[in-house]
């Protein structure tokens, strides 16, 4: 599953599917989104990077 992020606010996130489909989440509920893709966000820059 393909996605990029986008954070609107130190809280939220807005995660945009490939697909079409886009939802806001919580810093928790995007911890659990990328933990179940294996994948780990790097926050030492500015701009969201995920690393695979």
């Amino acid at each position: 599953m393909s996605f990029n992020t986008n954070r609107i606010n130190p809280n939220q996130t807005q995660v945009s599917f490939k697909d079409g489909r886009f939802e806001t989440l919580t810093n928790e509920e995007l911890e659990q989104l990328l933990a179940q893709h294996g994948i780990r966000e790097k926050t030492d820059e500015p701009e969201s990077n995920l690393i695979n």
